[in-house]
């Protein structure tokens, strides 16, 4: 958790892909918006293109505090936003996702790409195997992830995933809903 004399932070999980629908832009910004109004900061890879540009702009403009982790060879690809709170710069992906760990209350993944899944994934096991109780959040009010969740309920049918594992993720289809799941009370 973060300590006293800070809000407490959600980490989003998001595409930093040049190419996207402009309604996926949208959606970060209102979440960025909704994360600031309802009294939370925002942890995130630090980048300043697409959904992750989005997000922290949205926060930013609307009071809260945005934390950027981004390892050095990705300054230039997501070129950093140098308008954070605080720009932590890492070494790799595994120290990344380390810090954006220990910084954040909870954990919400939008629409995204391979990067955006893999963060979600790992994050997602470390609630399943007890190494932290943080609330996991998908907000997905386009239906990108729909297959992903029908391929987790087949995986679960044939016995690959264990009961209740999927019960460990809020799957959300709005942002109001999305941030509300990030309380604390949501994680029990």
């Amino acid at each position: 958790m973060a300590d006293m004399t800070t809000k407490p932070r959600i980490a989003v999980y998001c595409a930093s892909s040049p190419t996207l629908d402009q309604k996926y832009l949208d959606l970060a910004f209102e979440l960025g918006v909704a994360i600031a109004n309802a009294g939370f900061d925002l942890v995130w890879g630090g980048g300043k293109t697409s959904m992750m540009g989005a997000v922290a702009q949205g926060a930013r403009e609307n009071g809260a505090a945005t934390f950027g982790v981004i390892p050095e060879k990705l300054i230039s690809v997501e070129f950093a936003d140098e308008g954070s709170s605080e720009l932590l710069v890492v070494s790799d992906m595994r120290e990344r996702k380390g810090q954006i760990e220990t910084m954040s209350d909870a954990f919400i993944a939008l629409p995204g790409g391979i990067g955006t899944l893999e963060e979600f994934f790992e994050i997602w096991v470390g609630r399943y195997l007890g190494f932290h109780s943080k609330p996991v959040v998908v907000c997905d009010p386009f239906d990108v992830y729909t297959p992903l969740k029908a391929s987790l309920v087949h995986l679960q049918d044939l016995g690959f995933m264990k009961p209740g594992q999927n019960e460990l993720v809020a799957w959300c289809t709005d942002v109001t809903s999305a941030v509300s799941a990030c309380s604390p009370e949501s994680s029990n």
